[in-house]
């Protein structure tokens, strides 16, 4: 029988304190490559605690500490020496609000692969990461002639699409959302939905999101965490249709949360 493929990021044992409070309790988890999983749960369940272990921003808090271990494409990012920035090249990080740079759409796009890349660069080769960054965020048709106005004056789904777009071109093996469609309207929520629906495959994207229905729409596997703790992980048609675990059903059916 085959191995089955190393997991894109992997947990044992994950502990993490905020302080003397205990957010995370053991957590295993191992996250498929090239699918998409989402996180669910009730709020101050370690959601975004636990996604933002991943590339270590939550250490940006220095009354933060853990044990257990933590694995991005089979590295340890835990180990000591590990250079936060190209951990962050390796691992995204997309946020609740869209906040982009206020420049043109163009250097916006530019903005981390020059910062990653500094060396010698041709305005061909950077016509091209950002032509190919954009339709592949499907956003180029929209703004491939306007790529010199300010990214600010963009809507909300493009300024998100955008942002997605900056990350791109440093190649990231992983993908980090948290709550992307939030601030979102319904008819833009559903169009980031695709976009990350089409990024699968290329990218392992880890989602956190309170919307159940987005969950079920838009993931391929589904973990549900309570109090600090992974109760259940499983492909996603199969938790919303026949969760294993009581507390499971009922967070899924509005009994809480």
């Amino acid at each position: 029988m085959a191995e089955a493929a190393q997991p894109a990021i992997r947990t044992r044992g994950l502990n993490l304190w905020y302080g003397d409070f205990q957010a995370l309790f053991d957590v295993d988890l191992d996250i498929a490559r090239g699918r998409v999983t989402s996180l669910i749960g009730p709020s101050g369940c370690g959601k975004s605690t636990l996604l933002r272990s991943v590339n270590r921003i939550v250490e940006r808090l220095d009354y933060v500490r853990t044990s257990g271990s933590i694995e991005v494409m089979g590295h340890d990012v835990l180990a000591e020496g590990v250079a936060l920035t190209r951990l962050r090249q390796e691992v995204g990080m997309v946020f609740q609000r869209p906040n982009p740079l206020p420049i043109s759409i163009r250097k916006n796009v530019l903005f981390a692969h020059r910062l990653h890349h500094p060396g010698r660069r041709t305005r061909t080769g950077d016509d091209e990461v950002v032509e190919r960054a954009l339709r592949e965020v499907l956003l180029w048709d929209q703004v491939k002639d306007r790529l010199s106005d300010l990214a600010t004056g963009l809507s909300l789904e493009e300024q998100q699409k955008l942002y997605i777009a900056r990350l791109l071109p440093v190649k990231p093996s992983v993908l980090l959302m948290d709550e992307p469609c939030s601030a979102l309207d319904p008819e833009a929520t559903s169009a980031v939905e695709e976009l990350i629906w089409e990024l699968r495959g290329d990218y392992s994207i880890l989602i956190v999101t309170h919307n159940m229905a987005q969950a079920r729409r838009a993931s391929d596997e589904c973990v549900f965490m309570l109090m600090g703790k992974v109760v259940e992980h499983s492909v996603t048609g199969d938790m919303f249709v026949t969760p294993e675990h009581t507390e499971t059903a009922d967070y899924i059916e509005g009994r809480y949360g």
